[in-house]
């Protein structure tokens, strides 16, 4: 079993990173430490706003190396429908998608998970 630090986002987003067209995250928070390396999306189908869980699939690796303030003329790569003040753009790099969907649980903020890849 390998470790992951693993951030969960809402479908179709997941599928979108995976693919490389969102190339930005937009959280309203910053984690503790940077660079992430070989962070696991989990797409999950709802939005998070308790410290409940739900199934998610794990989707793709990747890595997370600066974090800025979201710009209103960054809508485009963070695949938004609008712009709203306050929020930060985790810029995400070296997307590896996962050959094989597994199911994994979807929490809030980054969380550990377990994973036995074949």
């Amino acid at each position: 079993m390998q470790q992951f630090l693993a951030l969960s986002v809402v479908a179709p987003n997941g599928t979108r990173i995976a693919q490389g067209v969102k190339t930005l995250e937009v959280c309203s928070w910053v984690p503790t430490e940077l660079p992430l390396k070989d962070l696991l999306i989990v797409e999950n189908q709802n939005f998070l706003i308790n410290d409940d869980e739900e199934e998610g699939i794990a989707v793709a690796l990747v890595d997370v190396a600066s974090i800025h303030v979201w710009q209103n003329d960054e809508i485009e790569p963070a695949c938004a429908t609008s712009w709203s003040e306050g929020y930060f753009a985790w810029v995400l790099s070296n997307v590896r998608p996962l050959k094989q969907k597994l199911k994994v649980q979807a929490k809030r903020k980054i969380y550990q998970v377990a994973l036995d890849f074949p």
